[in-house]
């Protein structure tokens, strides 16, 4: 024992001690509630339905299904799509929308023409159109919003559009919806320019350049027709493809900054090699993104005459997992993009949530690309349904994490990438934990991401600011193995409930299992 306190002196002199962690296992979290990054908008928490496989025709509209109600939604996806707490849809496209003239989705059902859809290799009824998607919307007490075609469509029907949808009474687009059955205006708030067009794989696409007028001069006419309006600038999809992203966000931003409200941008991941490190860092990728298009954004402002309005957000509008049917055999067709999800896609999910708290202050809108049957969460047969593993995560997120996201202390062990992903993310080493907090009139919600595949993770959550009162709810994520998929009757990725967490004072301590996804939520008092 004197040799051990003879030793422990010399290294504390020598400085080899210096660090907490080295006394002790424990990880810890920091929270601060004067630490604020900004306000969560609910709709980070988006969804978007494209005509494109059965998301729409034997997804959400199934009008020969005796699930379905008096308009064709189909009930059982309509009170799982409820249950996600959907706060606002996108609509129609995606790939789509480049070549949909609106027109031909209005009217009396009988009445309306079947086109060749160019996007999927499809034949499209447009038996869901315009009218239909509002009122399931409706329903669903979710908010529209609608994509305008910026491939074949024209600057006047984009604006006629509007007014068909917003503008009471008067002129003949606005008598047309009446007529067929809207006394009442729809309202739509949300208007986005456009999908993807700097894809060479877009009907239609453009330059930035070109892009950027066209989209500007839409939309003046649009705002111009209802001035209420929110309108939603394409930014780059096309992250390692075809054209120079950076050169297309700024160009956009510079041209669009005295008229749109949103930049949107695109992401998708994957895990084709089979590397599950780089797999769940690959939600940083777009924490980097968003953070060199948030300067963008800020130099743009500077010179913006924008009036009392707020500054230009960021929309993500369509992420997901996406690569098992991208391209080849299940890529187009009736049946397209049908991905089945395991654990680890949950994981990845999760910690792209936790990246849009943490970007609360830009990130002002998200949708998750779509909400059933293609690349979805919820998967449908003629008679059933099931919850994809990566549904559990936005559950979760969407009836929790909203109020006020905070600036998160986080000390644990990490790990460290090479390659792509690093380069991608402006970084190589990543911690274990992933952690993101909100808090709201007294009450925090942590949420953990373990992406240790062996390891528990015994951690100390801290509270700078007050003590942690009463009991806090423990919600974890998890599964099998990181390769389980859920199927009808069989959901074995699922949301459990933990034991309460008896909480007295400024500190908490809990093991967070493998491979787990935890919320805990509880009252900070001051």
């Amino acid at each position: 024992m004197k040799f051990k306190a003879v030793l422990f002196s010399s290294l504390m002199a020598l400085g080899f001690l210096c660090c907490e962690h080295l006394f002790s296992q424990n990880a810890r979290i920091k929270i601060d509630t004067d630490r604020i990054i900004g306000e969560v908008n609910p709709n980070i928490y988006g969804n978007f339905v494209e005509h494109l496989g059965r998301c729409v025709y034997g997804g959400i509209y199934d009008p020969g299904s005796p699930l379905s109600d008096d308009k064709g939604f189909r009930k059982d996806v309509m009170e799982a799509a409820r249950e996600l707490n959907v706060s606002i849809v996108r609509y129609p496209g995606g790939n789509f929308v480049s070549n949909y003239h609106w027109l031909d989705g209005v009217g009396p059902q009988e009445e309306r023409v079947t086109r060749m859809e160019l996007a999927w290799n499809v034949l499209e009824t447009n038996q869901f159109g315009t009218n239909e998607f509002v009122e399931w919307s409706r329903r669903m007490g979710a908010e529209p919003f609608f994509t305008v075609n910026m491939g074949t469509g024209t600057i006047e029907e984009a604006r006629r559009w509007v007014e068909y949808t917003n503008v009471s009474e008067g002129p003949y687009y606005a008598e047309l919806r009446r007529k067929h059955g809207y006394p009442e205006p729809h309202n739509i708030k949300y208007w986005a320019l456009g999908n993807e067009m700097d894809g060479s794989w877009q009907m239609g696409a453009l330059n930035a350049e070109d892009y950027a007028k066209k989209a500007r001069e839409t939309a003046k006419l649009m705002r111009w027709t209802d001035p209420g309006i929110k309108i939603v600038a394409a930014g780059s999809s096309s992250y390692g493809g075809d054209s120079d992203p950076d050169h297309w966000n700024s160009t956009v931003l510079r041209e669009l900054r005295n008229y749109a409200d949103y930049i949107a941008l695109h992401t998708y991941v994957g895990n084709r090699s089979n590397d599950y490190l780089t797999f769940v860092a690959t939600p940083h990728v777009m924490e980097h993104r968003t953070k060199i298009v948030r300067g963008m954004v800020d130099r743009e402002m500077n010179h913006a005459r924008r009036g009392s309005r707020d500054p230009i957000y960021i929309a993500w509008t369509e992420w997901n997992v996406w690569y098992r049917t991208m391209g080849g055999e299940g890529g187009s067709g009736p049946r397209a993009l049908e991905e089945h999800y395991n654990f680890e896609d949950a994981l990845v999910v999760a910690g792209f949530l936790n990246g849009f708290v943490r970007n609360a202050d830009i990130i002002k809108m998200a949708n998750m690309a779509q909400l059933v049957n293609v690349i979805a969460p919820i998967f449908t047969s003629e008679d059933d349904l099931f919850r994809q593993t990566i549904y559990f995560p936005l559950e979760l997120f969407a009836n929790n994490a909203l109020g006020t996201s905070l600036d998160v202390f986080v000390d644990c062990e990490e790990f460290t990438l090479s390659g792509t992903i690093a380069s991608e993310a402006g970084r190589n080493s990543f911690p274990y934990l992933d952690v993101s907090a909100t808090y709201n009139d007294g009450e925090v919600v942590i949420a953990v991401i373990n992406r240790h595949q062996e390891n528990h993770i015994n951690t100390d959550i801290i509270s700078q600011t007050g003590n942690f009162t009463g009991s806090f709810t423990v919600h974890e994520i998890t599964g099998p193995d990181i390769k389980a998929v859920n199927d009808f009757g069989n959901e074995v990725v699922r949301t459990i409930e933990k034991p309460l967490i008896r909480a007295r004072g400024d500190k908490i301590t809990y093991s967070f299992p493998p491979l787990s996804v935890t919320m805990l939520k509880g009252r900070i008092s001051k």
